[in-house]
């Protein structure tokens, strides 16, 4: 058997199960754009309803880690492996107790992201600018919108972390759930 046919079977076997349950996608996608469409209304809610649940990740994930941990006390790594799980909890505990400080605290970590997400991706676009031909304004455009976020959520700090977080899990989430919608209605129409 050849690449070329695993690849064509792959993608029939693919095809058949996105158009047998393209229900469920549609119900997804719908269920993911109300719900980002809520976070773009209300940010500052869904920004808290983001750190509160990264909080309970953190927590949950810190004491399985530290159970996991003590049952395998003998293996290499063990005091690293426990640290990273205090310090999984202790953030936990953090966004937990302070949830308002910890979508601060989001909000300038997601504000660094897209700053060195925007530098790189314009280096990437200028380094390869021979290679994509006319493709690489693309990049540079959208690491320049990178930029742009960058300033708007850090200089508008401390207020920009009411919305910065809900509006940008918002956006996401309604451009993932039409993806979804299209991709349901696509595979039923097939």
């Amino acid at each position: 058997m050849t690449l070329p046919d695993d690849i064509t079977r792959l993608q029939t076997k693919m095809t058949a199960a996105v158009r047998d349950h393209w229900k469920a996608f549609l119900i997804e996608g719908i269920v993911l754009v109300i719900l980002g469409l809520a976070a773009i209304i209300v940010p500052p809610l869904a920004s808290l309803a983001i750190t509160i649940f990264l909080g309970w990740m953190f927590l949950v994930s810190g004491i399985i880690q530290f159970i996991l941990t003590f049952s395998a006390r003998g293996l290499p790594g063990f005091t690293w492996s426990l640290m990273s799980a205090i310090l999984a909890a202790a953030a936990g505990i953090i966004l937990l107790l302070w949830p308002v400080q910890g979508t601060l605290s989001l909000t300038i970590v997601v504000g660094v992201y897209f700053t060195m997400e925007g530098v790189a991706t314009i280096m990437y676009a200028l380094a390869h600018r021979k290679q994509l031909s006319e493709r690489w304004g693309w990049l540079i455009a959208a690491g320049v919108v990178d930029l742009v976020m960058a300033a708007i959520i850090v200089t508008g700090l401390p207020g920009s972390a009411a919305w910065a977080i809900g509006l940008l899990v918002g956006i996401n989430l309604v451009f993932g759930g039409t993806s979804l919608i299209s991709m349901a209605l696509a595979a039923r129409s097939r």
